[in-house]
Protein backbone atom coordinates (compact mmCIF):
# COMPACT_ATOMS: atom_id res chain seq x y z
CA UNK A 1 0.00 0.00 0.00
CA UNK A 2 2.76 2.40 0.78
CA UNK A 3 4.69 1.85 -2.20
CA UNK A 4 1.83 2.61 -4.40
CA UNK A 5 1.11 6.91 -3.94
CA UNK A 6 -2.84 6.40 -5.05
CA UNK A 7 -3.72 3.50 -3.03
CA UNK A 8 -1.80 5.55 -0.11
CA UNK A 9 -3.56 8.22 -0.38
CA UNK A 10 -7.38 6.53 -0.79
CA UNK A 11 -6.88 4.17 2.26
CA UNK A 12 -5.39 7.64 4.54
CA UNK A 13 -8.92 9.59 3.11
CA UNK A 14 -10.82 6.82 4.62
CA UNK A 15 -8.83 6.84 7.74
CA UNK A 16 -9.21 10.32 8.01
CA UNK A 17 -13.01 9.79 7.70
CA UNK A 18 -13.32 7.34 10.41
CA UNK A 19 -11.35 9.44 12.68
CA UNK A 20 -13.57 12.50 12.02
CA UNK A 21 -16.59 10.41 12.52
CA UNK A 22 -15.63 9.30 15.67
CA UNK A 23 -14.29 12.36 17.45
CA UNK A 24 -12.18 12.36 21.13
CA UNK A 25 -11.66 15.64 23.20
CA UNK A 26 -9.09 16.44 25.48
CA UNK A 27 -7.68 13.50 27.25
CA UNK A 28 -10.62 10.69 25.88
CA UNK A 29 -8.67 9.90 22.79
CA UNK A 30 -9.12 6.55 24.05
CA UNK A 31 -10.27 4.66 20.47
CA UNK A 32 -8.32 7.61 18.74
CA UNK A 33 -4.55 6.54 20.11
CA UNK A 34 -5.18 2.82 19.33
CA UNK A 35 -6.62 3.14 16.32
CA UNK A 36 -3.33 4.81 15.08
CA UNK A 37 -1.02 2.94 17.20
CA UNK A 38 -2.08 -0.05 16.07
CA UNK A 39 -1.68 0.36 12.60
CA UNK A 40 1.85 1.76 13.54
CA UNK A 41 2.46 -1.00 15.18
CA UNK A 42 1.64 -3.42 12.76
CA UNK A 43 3.87 -1.67 10.30
CA UNK A 44 6.94 -2.50 12.65
CA UNK A 45 7.24 0.44 14.58
CA UNK A 46 8.13 0.07 18.20
CA UNK A 47 4.78 1.62 20.23
CA UNK A 48 5.03 3.06 23.54
CA UNK A 49 1.49 4.18 24.57
CA UNK A 50 0.31 5.89 27.46
CA UNK A 51 2.44 8.60 28.08
CA UNK A 52 0.40 11.61 29.09
CA UNK A 53 -2.65 9.95 29.42
CA UNK A 54 -3.83 8.68 25.99
CA UNK A 55 -0.75 10.22 24.02
CA UNK A 56 2.08 7.90 22.61
CA UNK A 57 5.30 7.28 20.35
CA UNK A 58 6.18 5.25 17.85
CA UNK A 59 9.84 4.46 17.09
CA UNK A 60 11.06 3.39 13.60
CA UNK A 61 14.83 3.31 13.68
CA UNK A 62 16.78 2.88 10.00
CA UNK A 63 20.51 1.63 9.70
CA UNK A 64 23.06 2.83 12.24
CA UNK A 65 22.26 6.66 12.70
CA UNK A 66 22.84 7.69 16.24
CA UNK A 67 20.78 11.03 15.50
CA UNK A 68 16.90 11.16 17.07
CA UNK A 69 14.65 13.55 15.96
CA UNK A 70 10.69 13.75 16.79
CA UNK A 71 7.35 14.52 14.46
CA UNK A 72 4.55 15.85 16.43
CA UNK A 73 0.85 15.46 15.53
CA UNK A 74 -1.88 16.80 17.78
CA UNK A 75 -5.20 14.10 18.08
CA UNK A 76 -8.04 15.82 20.32
CA UNK A 77 -11.44 17.08 19.10
CA UNK A 78 -13.44 20.18 20.06
CA UNK A 79 -16.31 20.52 22.10
CA UNK A 80 -18.44 21.81 19.77
CA UNK A 81 -21.54 20.53 17.57
CA UNK A 82 -20.58 19.71 13.82
CA UNK A 83 -22.68 21.35 11.15
CA UNK A 84 -21.25 19.90 7.88
CA UNK A 85 -23.30 18.07 5.54
CA UNK A 86 -20.44 15.81 4.76
CA UNK A 87 -21.60 11.73 4.69
CA UNK A 88 -18.50 11.35 7.25
CA UNK A 89 -19.90 14.19 9.57
CA UNK A 90 -19.38 13.52 13.68
CA UNK A 91 -21.12 10.60 15.01
CA UNK A 92 -20.38 11.72 18.64
CA UNK A 93 -23.12 14.75 20.28
CA UNK A 94 -21.12 17.82 20.82
CA UNK A 95 -17.77 16.82 19.66
CA UNK A 96 -16.10 17.79 16.58
CA UNK A 97 -13.27 17.66 14.40
CA UNK A 98 -13.05 21.58 13.67
CA UNK A 99 -9.13 21.92 14.03
CA UNK A 100 -8.01 19.79 11.32
CA UNK A 101 -6.22 17.35 14.26
CA UNK A 102 -7.75 14.06 12.14
CA UNK A 103 -5.93 15.72 9.00
CA UNK A 104 -2.52 15.77 11.21
CA UNK A 105 -2.61 12.53 12.56
CA UNK A 106 -3.17 11.15 9.01
CA UNK A 107 -0.68 12.81 7.90
CA UNK A 108 2.03 11.53 9.97
CA UNK A 109 0.52 8.14 10.48
CA UNK A 110 0.69 8.48 6.04
CA UNK A 111 4.40 9.41 6.24
CA UNK A 112 5.34 6.89 8.75
CA UNK A 113 4.23 4.17 6.97
CA UNK A 114 5.94 5.15 3.53
CA UNK A 115 9.51 5.85 5.62
CA UNK A 116 9.01 2.32 6.93
CA UNK A 117 8.64 0.91 3.78
CA UNK A 118 10.70 3.66 1.74
CA UNK A 119 13.12 4.63 4.12
CA UNK A 120 15.36 7.46 3.33
CA UNK A 121 17.10 8.66 6.31
CA UNK A 122 19.60 7.28 8.74
CA UNK A 123 18.76 7.07 12.16
CA UNK A 124 15.62 6.95 14.67
CA UNK A 125 12.21 9.28 14.12
CA UNK A 126 9.56 9.31 16.93
CA UNK A 127 7.06 10.15 15.73
CA UNK A 128 4.70 11.40 18.89
CA UNK A 129 0.74 11.65 19.37
CA UNK A 130 0.09 14.28 21.75
CA UNK A 131 -3.28 14.84 23.34
CA UNK A 132 -4.96 17.74 25.00
CA UNK A 133 -3.68 20.35 22.60
CA UNK A 134 -6.69 22.58 22.24
CA UNK A 135 -6.94 23.37 26.14
CA UNK A 136 -3.28 23.81 26.26
CA UNK A 137 -2.67 21.01 28.58
CA UNK A 138 -1.14 17.82 26.38
CA UNK A 139 2.73 18.49 26.05
CA UNK A 140 2.81 19.21 29.40
CA UNK A 141 1.32 15.93 30.41
CA UNK A 142 4.01 14.14 28.49
CA UNK A 143 6.84 16.18 29.51
CA UNK A 144 5.64 15.18 32.79
CA UNK A 145 4.97 11.50 32.26
CA UNK A 146 8.80 11.97 30.83
CA UNK A 147 8.29 12.28 27.44
CA UNK A 148 12.01 13.56 26.35
CA UNK A 149 13.74 11.42 29.51
CA UNK A 150 12.25 8.33 27.92
CA UNK A 151 12.84 9.01 24.35
CA UNK A 152 15.16 11.59 24.03
CA UNK A 153 15.09 13.95 20.49
CA UNK A 154 17.56 16.23 19.30
CA UNK A 155 15.06 18.22 17.47
CA UNK A 156 11.26 18.15 17.26
CA UNK A 157 8.75 19.47 14.32
CA UNK A 158 4.86 19.75 13.74
CA UNK A 159 2.66 21.54 10.99
CA UNK A 160 -0.84 22.84 11.35
CA UNK A 161 -3.29 23.00 8.49
CA UNK A 162 -3.78 26.77 7.49
CA UNK A 163 -7.17 27.35 5.49
CA UNK A 164 -6.61 30.90 4.89
CA UNK A 165 -3.03 30.40 3.05
CA UNK A 166 -3.31 28.90 -0.91
CA UNK A 167 -3.30 25.14 -0.85
CA UNK A 168 -0.53 23.82 -0.84
CA UNK A 169 1.82 26.16 0.10
CA UNK A 170 4.40 26.07 3.41
CA UNK A 171 4.27 28.19 5.62
CA UNK A 172 6.75 29.28 8.48
CA UNK A 173 9.22 31.33 10.11
CA UNK A 174 12.44 32.28 12.40
CA UNK A 175 11.43 33.09 16.20
CA UNK A 176 8.42 33.92 17.16
CA UNK A 177 5.13 32.00 15.38
CA UNK A 178 2.42 31.61 17.53
CA UNK A 179 1.65 33.54 20.57
CA UNK A 180 1.29 32.65 24.30
CA UNK A 181 -2.15 32.95 25.73
CA UNK A 182 -3.03 33.72 29.41
CA UNK A 183 -6.39 33.71 30.59
CA UNK A 184 -7.89 36.13 33.88
CA UNK A 185 -10.64 36.71 35.90
CA UNK A 186 -11.17 39.79 37.68
CA UNK A 187 -13.71 39.63 40.62
CA UNK A 188 -15.06 42.81 42.19
CA UNK A 189 -17.28 42.98 45.26
CA UNK A 190 -19.10 46.35 45.67
CA UNK A 191 -21.85 47.20 47.73
CA UNK A 192 -25.48 46.35 45.71
CA UNK A 193 -28.81 48.05 46.58
CA UNK A 194 -31.82 49.41 44.86
CA UNK A 195 -31.47 50.92 41.70
CA UNK A 196 -33.21 53.88 42.55
CA UNK A 197 -30.34 55.12 45.45
CA UNK A 198 -26.94 54.65 43.72
CA UNK A 199 -25.80 57.28 46.44
CA UNK A 200 -25.66 54.03 49.25
CA UNK A 201 -24.22 51.63 47.00
CA UNK A 202 -20.92 50.84 45.52
CA UNK A 203 -21.42 50.04 41.78
CA UNK A 204 -19.37 47.30 40.55
CA UNK A 205 -20.73 47.42 36.91
CA UNK A 206 -19.12 51.37 37.40
CA UNK A 207 -15.92 49.81 38.85
CA UNK A 208 -15.67 46.91 36.10
CA UNK A 209 -16.03 49.82 33.26
CA UNK A 210 -13.32 52.03 34.49
CA UNK A 211 -11.34 48.62 34.93
CA UNK A 212 -11.88 47.47 31.24
CA UNK A 213 -11.21 50.81 30.00
CA UNK A 214 -7.53 51.11 32.24
CA UNK A 215 -6.52 47.62 30.95
CA UNK A 216 -6.52 48.75 27.12
CA UNK A 217 -3.83 51.46 27.95
CA UNK A 218 -1.33 48.75 28.72
CA UNK A 219 -0.86 47.86 25.02
CA UNK A 220 -0.95 51.33 23.97
CA UNK A 221 1.56 52.93 26.50
CA UNK A 222 3.41 50.22 28.48
CA UNK A 223 4.10 47.83 26.45
CA UNK A 224 7.39 48.40 23.56
CA UNK A 225 5.01 49.52 20.61
CA UNK A 226 8.01 47.12 18.40
CA UNK A 227 6.45 43.96 20.49
CA UNK A 228 3.06 42.65 20.53
CA UNK A 229 0.77 41.88 22.85
CA UNK A 230 -3.16 41.56 23.36
CA UNK A 231 -5.67 42.10 26.29
CA UNK A 232 -9.24 41.23 25.36
CA UNK A 233 -12.12 41.32 27.78
CA UNK A 234 -14.60 38.89 26.79
CA UNK A 235 -17.00 38.37 29.45
CA UNK A 236 -18.99 40.42 32.19
CA UNK A 237 -20.98 38.63 34.78
CA UNK A 238 -23.05 40.25 37.55
CA UNK A 239 -25.37 39.11 40.11
CA UNK A 240 -27.61 42.53 39.55
CA UNK A 241 -31.19 43.00 38.17
CA UNK A 242 -33.49 45.70 36.39
CA UNK A 243 -33.92 47.57 39.51
CA UNK A 244 -31.03 46.35 41.68
CA UNK A 245 -27.47 47.62 41.36
CA UNK A 246 -25.34 44.38 41.84
CA UNK A 247 -23.19 43.37 44.32
CA UNK A 248 -20.36 41.77 42.47
CA UNK A 249 -19.09 42.02 38.70
CA UNK A 250 -16.58 39.16 36.82
CA UNK A 251 -15.04 40.26 34.16
CA UNK A 252 -13.22 37.25 32.42
CA UNK A 253 -10.86 37.29 29.32
CA UNK A 254 -7.01 36.40 27.74
CA UNK A 255 -3.92 38.14 26.64
CA UNK A 256 -1.60 37.09 23.84
CA UNK A 257 2.06 37.87 23.50
CA UNK A 258 5.07 36.32 22.11
CA UNK A 259 7.75 36.49 25.24
CA UNK A 260 7.77 35.78 28.73
CA UNK A 261 9.18 39.44 29.33
CA UNK A 262 5.71 40.72 27.78
CA UNK A 263 3.49 38.03 29.85
CA UNK A 264 5.65 38.95 32.84
CA UNK A 265 4.69 43.09 32.04
CA UNK A 266 0.72 42.34 31.41
CA UNK A 267 0.00 40.71 34.61
CA UNK A 268 2.09 43.15 36.49
CA UNK A 269 0.59 46.14 35.10
CA UNK A 270 -3.57 44.69 35.11
CA UNK A 271 -3.05 43.50 38.58
CA UNK A 272 -1.84 47.02 39.66
CA UNK A 273 -4.83 49.15 37.41
CA UNK A 274 -7.23 46.41 39.07
CA UNK A 275 -6.42 46.64 42.39
CA UNK A 276 -6.00 50.62 42.39
CA UNK A 277 -9.29 51.31 40.69
CA UNK A 278 -11.05 49.29 42.79
CA UNK A 279 -9.52 51.17 45.99
CA UNK A 280 -10.35 54.14 44.28
CA UNK A 281 -14.15 53.74 44.36
CA UNK A 282 -14.05 51.52 47.71
CA UNK A 283 -14.24 48.23 45.81
CA UNK A 284 -12.50 45.00 46.70
CA UNK A 285 -11.07 42.97 43.83
CA UNK A 286 -9.59 39.83 43.60
CA UNK A 287 -7.52 39.31 40.58
CA UNK A 288 -6.38 35.59 38.77
CA UNK A 289 -3.92 35.60 35.80
CA UNK A 290 -3.18 31.65 34.74
CA UNK A 291 -0.69 31.22 31.54
CA UNK A 292 -2.60 28.08 29.53
CA UNK A 293 -0.33 28.54 26.72
CA UNK A 294 3.50 29.17 25.98
CA UNK A 295 4.37 30.99 23.21
CA UNK A 296 5.15 28.95 20.18
CA UNK A 297 9.18 30.29 18.81
CA UNK A 298 10.78 28.66 16.01
CA UNK A 299 14.20 27.60 15.92
CA UNK A 300 16.39 29.28 13.05
CA UNK A 301 18.30 25.87 12.33
CA UNK A 302 15.18 23.75 12.08
CA UNK A 303 13.40 26.40 9.66
CA UNK A 304 15.86 25.76 7.19
CA UNK A 305 15.48 22.68 7.18
CA UNK A 306 11.66 22.62 6.83
CA UNK A 307 11.68 25.06 4.15
CA UNK A 308 13.94 22.41 2.55
CA UNK A 309 11.91 20.02 2.83
CA UNK A 310 8.88 21.98 1.75
CA UNK A 311 10.91 22.87 -1.62
CA UNK A 312 11.23 19.38 -2.26
CA UNK A 313 7.68 18.80 -1.48
CA UNK A 314 5.51 21.68 -2.68
CA UNK A 315 8.24 23.77 -4.90
CA UNK A 316 10.35 26.94 -4.18
CA UNK A 317 7.16 28.78 -5.50
CA UNK A 318 4.56 27.20 -2.82
CA UNK A 319 7.46 27.63 0.02
CA UNK A 320 7.66 30.47 2.27
CA UNK A 321 10.07 31.26 5.28
CA UNK A 322 8.39 34.65 5.86
CA UNK A 323 5.09 33.88 7.86
CA UNK A 324 3.40 36.78 9.53
CA UNK A 325 3.16 35.77 13.15
CA UNK A 326 -0.24 34.31 14.84
CA UNK A 327 -1.57 35.72 18.04
CA UNK A 328 -3.59 32.26 17.53
CA UNK A 329 -1.77 29.76 20.26
CA UNK A 330 -0.38 26.18 20.10
CA UNK A 331 0.75 23.52 22.64
CA UNK A 332 3.49 22.85 20.47
CA UNK A 333 5.42 25.38 22.32
CA UNK A 334 6.32 23.33 25.19
CA UNK A 335 8.50 21.32 23.41
CA UNK A 336 10.23 23.96 21.46
CA UNK A 337 10.78 25.46 25.22
CA UNK A 338 13.52 22.55 25.70
CA UNK A 339 14.49 21.59 22.54
CA UNK A 340 15.32 22.89 19.11
CA UNK A 341 12.61 22.81 16.61
CA UNK A 342 9.86 23.83 13.80
CA UNK A 343 6.00 24.69 13.54
CA UNK A 344 4.75 25.06 10.05
CA UNK A 345 1.90 25.93 8.59
CA UNK A 346 0.44 23.59 5.51
CA UNK A 347 -1.92 25.88 3.51
CA UNK A 348 -5.52 23.91 2.90
CA UNK A 349 -7.55 26.61 0.80
CA UNK A 350 -8.78 26.78 -2.27
CA UNK A 351 -10.46 30.08 -2.78
CA UNK A 352 -9.09 33.57 -3.39
CA UNK A 353 -11.86 34.86 -0.61
CA UNK A 354 -11.96 32.13 2.45
CA UNK A 355 -15.68 32.01 3.46
CA UNK A 356 -16.48 31.39 6.60
CA UNK A 357 -17.13 27.69 7.20
CA UNK A 358 -13.92 27.02 5.66
CA UNK A 359 -12.09 28.37 9.13
CA UNK A 360 -10.77 26.68 11.71
CA UNK A 361 -12.86 26.08 15.05
CA UNK A 362 -16.24 26.90 13.19
CA UNK A 363 -19.00 24.09 13.34
CA UNK A 364 -19.09 23.84 9.33
CA UNK A 365 -15.24 23.18 9.12
CA UNK A 366 -13.79 19.77 7.12
CA UNK A 367 -10.22 19.01 6.86
CA UNK A 368 -9.23 18.92 2.94
CA UNK A 369 -8.59 15.05 2.14
CA UNK A 370 -6.99 17.27 -1.36
CA UNK A 371 -3.52 18.24 0.86
CA UNK A 372 -2.92 14.99 2.64
CA UNK A 373 -0.70 13.83 0.07
CA UNK A 374 1.11 16.87 0.52
CA UNK A 375 1.89 16.51 4.35
CA UNK A 376 2.74 13.24 3.58
CA UNK A 377 5.70 14.18 1.55
CA UNK A 378 6.36 17.14 3.13
CA UNK A 379 7.05 14.74 6.50
CA UNK A 380 9.18 11.99 4.29
CA UNK A 381 10.92 14.78 2.80
CA UNK A 382 12.17 16.05 6.09
CA UNK A 383 13.57 12.91 7.53
CA UNK A 384 15.76 12.53 4.60
CA UNK A 385 17.11 16.41 5.77
CA UNK A 386 17.11 15.94 9.01
CA UNK A 387 18.77 12.12 9.03
CA UNK A 388 20.58 12.27 5.98
CA UNK A 389 21.94 8.74 4.82
CA UNK A 390 25.74 8.72 4.81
Amino acid sequence: MANNPAVLEQQLIAWRHELHMHPETAFEEVETSRFISNLLEAAGLDVHRGIGGTGFVANLKVGTGKRVIGMRADMDALNMTEEGEVPWRSQIPGKMHGCGHDGHMIMLLGAALKLAVQPNFDGTIRFVFQPAEEPGTGAKAMMKDGLLEKFPMEEIYSLHNRPVKPFGTINTTSGPIQASEDNFTITIQGKGGHASAPQNTIDPMIVASQVILGLQTIVSRNVNPQSCAVISCTEIHTDGAHNAIPSKAVITGDTRSYSPEVQDLLEKRMREICMNICQAYGAKCDFLYTRVFDPTINWKDQVKKCVAAGVRAAGAENTFDDFEPSTGSEDFGVFLQQIPGCNMFLGTGENEVMSNNTLLHNPRFDFNDKIIMTGVNYWYELAGICLPKA
